[in-house]
């Protein structure tokens, strides 16, 4: 597939998204945060790919944020080279930054605090007022499961979401995208993710309830759908 085209039912999900959320505006300067990761290097395609048929104007770059988790004994070129090359194929100003210093233990918690952090300030300094980020549908549901079995409370991450008394959004133009979707994006685009070199690995909640997600939707194949639709069809008269 030609990288100027996304298959219909995508890009009415995507372009849904958008509008709901309104997510973009004449004038915007998008900062994307590209991990390396399939669903970040996705959004960036995806964005870059929605400036030549939007009715509006917005400025867009990616960042890299390196941790320093990659070494030359892992072999091969650096991450953000090969991420670089990729998003330079198709026209998107890149670059890299170090990440900042972890203070006392190493945590993903503590990691993806001080990154978004990092990001915040990097918007600032360059005078971005949208961040965007490669969360998706099936990150949304897993959060809000997160949050209820962990933490005791109700609620997820936004689609968009306004920060620093609007001068700041976040925007996560793949929330209404199934991970399975955006795996068969980057097949037709041909992106290639560049693995994680974090000797943590992933968030071991989010393992756990991803197990449980799977395990649910084998008894109720429709589950995550009903969960995604429920967030936004909360009964407020019927909550404690």
């Amino acid at each position: 597939m030609k990288p100027s085209a996304l298959p219909p039912n995508f890009n009415r999900k995507i372009g849904r998204a958008m509008g709901d959320w309104q997510m973009l505006e004449d004038g915007d300067r998008v900062l994307v945060a590209v991990s390396g990761g399939v669903d970040s290097l996705v959004a960036a395609w995806v964005l870059h790919l929605w400036r030549s048929k939007a009715p509006i104007d917005y400025q867009l770059e990616a960042v890299y944020v390196d941790n320093g988790f990659w070494t030359p004994g892992h072999g091969g070129r650096p991450p953000v080279e090969r991420i670089g090359e990729q998003l330079k194929r198709f026209g998107l100003p890149f670059f890299g930054v170090e990440g900042w210093t972890v203070e006392g233990e190493r945590t993903c918690f503590v990691c993806a605090r001080n990154r978004r952090s990092q990001l915040f300030e990097l918007a600032r300094q360059k005078g971005f007022n949208k961040v965007a980020l490669g969360h998706h549908k099936d990150d949304l549901i897993e959060t809000f499961m997160i949050n209820a079995l962990y933490s005791g409370n109700v609620s997820t991450m936004l689609p968009r979401q306004d920060l620093f008394e609007g001068r700041l959004s976040l925007i996560r133009v793949l929330s209404y995208l199934e991970k399975s979707e955006i795996i068969e994006i980057s097949r037709l685009v041909d992106l290639v993710p560049v693995e994680s070199y974090c000797p943590i690995g992933d968030d071991s909640r989010r393992e756990t309830v991803r197990s449980l997600l799977d395990h649910i939707c084998k008894q109720v194949p429709d589950a995550r759908n009903s969960i995604f639709s429920a967030l936004g069809n909360v009964r407020e008269g019927y909550m404690l």
